[in-house]
Parts: C-alpha cells; sequence; structure tokens
C-alpha cells in the first residue's frame, strides 16, 4: 500500500515540479473546490463545471508541450492511450457544455452532473495525459484506490464552509 500511496503523490505534485503545466493544473483544483462548495447533486450548474473542466483539460492535453518530447501531439508507445483518453475527455466535455445550457441531459448521461469525481480524476490522470509520466496499471491503480479517500478528505475537510449563506 505504501507503493501505492507514493505513487499518488507523484501524481499530484508532478504537474506542480514544472511551470508549463501549473497553467493547465491550477483552473482544475479551482474548479475541485468550487465543486465541493455547490451541491452535491447532479444538476445544470454542475454539468456546466464538468464540461469546462473537461474540454480545459483535454485542450491542455492536445495543444501544450508534452512532457520531455516538447512536441505537439507527439507519437509514442502510449499514444494511443492518451489520444482515446483525451478525445473521450473533449466529447464527455462538449456533451456536458451543451447540457448544462440547454438544461437537459441526453439519456444515460446524467452523469456528466458529478463534476466532484470529474475534477478528482483528471487531476489525477494529468500528468500521464502530458506525458510528464507514463500510464501504468500502478498509477491507474493508485488514481482509483484513492478516489474514495481524497473525496473522504476534501468532504470533511471543506464542510464548515459549505452552506453558508
Amino acid at each position: 500500500m505504501s507503493e501505492y500511496c507514493s505513487i499518488f503523490v507523484q501524481l499530484i505534485v508532478t504537474p506542480f515540479e514544472h511551470l508549463s503545466l501549473i497553467w493547465g493544473i491550477v483552473p482544475l483544483y479551482f474548479g475541485l473546490a468550487l465543486s465541493e462548495l455547490t451541491s452535491s447533486k447532479a444538476n445544470y450548474r454542475t454539468a456546466l463545471q464538468t464540461g469546462f473542466s473537461f474540454i480545459w483539460a483535454a485542450m491542455q492535453w492536445l495543444f501544450a508541450p508534452n512532457g520531455n518530447q516538447g512536441d505537439h501531439l507527439t507519437l509514442n508507445p502510449m499514444s494511443p492511450i492518451n489520444h482515446v483518453v483525451t478525445f473521450l475527455f473533449l466529447g464527455l466535455g462538449i456533451v456536458a457544455l451543451v447540457s448544462g445550457f440547454r438544461h437537459r441531459f441526453p439519456r444515460y448521461c446524467q452523469f456528466l452532473g458529478h463534476t466532484r469525481f470529474a475534477n478528482y480524476f483528471t487531476i489525477a490522470i494529468y500528468p500521464m495525459q502530458t506525458h510528464y509520466l507514463v500510464w501504468t496499471w500502478g498509477r491507474l491503480g493508485a488514481v482509483i484506490i484513492f478516489a474514495i479517500p481524497f473525496w473522504l478528505a476534501l468532504y470533511f475537510g471543506l464542510m464548515p464552509f459549505r452552506g453558508r449563506k
């Protein structure tokens, strides 16, 4: 378990070690904090938050320099995973944003209104998507293992600020 803990810390810390990643990750943290202070129910406002976060991340992954490679859209053995995840996030982000504006979710897409977990997963996979870390089963496992503890820490840590008028 300590191995997964160190992997998780590496995932969270890596974007702050590289100046080119900070401008992409900070709005995602802001979105996560904002989502923790709003309703936990899926609604159209949270769909807008999810849509913005997903589109923001996808644009960063598409057009920001890729890790140590420097070029945009560089091909390497892990490129298919990165491209599938990027275009999945872009597509889901567009659907979420349109759903938020139209005040109507497509069938089976109401999950796009749950922005808390969306932001967590976006932040957690960010260094792998920008090619600063390589996709591995261990890193994916750490993202999944720490999803609930991370959310619980945020939920209880921000509880005093929730619901104030």
